[in-house]
């Protein structure tokens, strides 16, 4: 049976992976930025850690998102043909990058970098991930990236 919809490249037992993954670094960064506002507001030192932890969880879990991601962008032609697929790769390593520089200048400067430049980046990556995860969800529901065609032979 030939595929009219893009398939995923990075599955397991049939699932495409990369969906299954990106929840976490999502939670991870925007809890983040969720800490971050409350110590801001006035919020122990504990937020300050627990900021840097979520960070740290976050690059590490987008690190597995992103070579799933990879493997469906660079596995169909179809995939890299798309503007939303793109589009999608090109913001979320912008995030991971900004991250990135974030948990450096916090891991260097300590707490008082949030008050400052950290809870800007923080909140700079949440509004990416808001523009990404649109585009994630263009590519499935609008181009089928990593659906399955109807098998009408296979029945459960």
């Amino acid at each position: 049976m030939t595929s009219s919809h893009p398939p995923s490249t990075a599955k397991i037992f049939g699932h495409p992976i990369h969906p299954m993954l990106v929840p976490f670094p999502i939670v991870f960064f925007v809890s983040a930025f969720v800490s971050d506002l409350i110590y801001v507001s006035g919020g122990e030192s504990g937020w300050a850690t627990a900021s840097m932890w979520l960070l740290a969880a976050g690059l590490v879990t987008a690190l597995l998102a992103a070579l799933a991601g990879l493997a469906d962008f660079f596995g169909d032609q179809r995939v890299r043909a798309l503007k939303d697929a793109r589009l999608h790769l090109v913001g979320n390593v912008t995030a991971v990058v900004i991250e990135a520089v974030n948990l450096f200048l916090r891991y260097g400067s300590g707490a008082e970098i949030i008050d400052s430049l950290g809870i800007i980046l923080s909140g700079v990556v949440a509004l990416i991930l808001v523009f990404t995860g649109w585009k994630g969800g263009e590519l499935v529901f609008r181009h089928g990236v990593g659906v399955a065609d109807h098998d009408p032979a296979r029945t459960r």
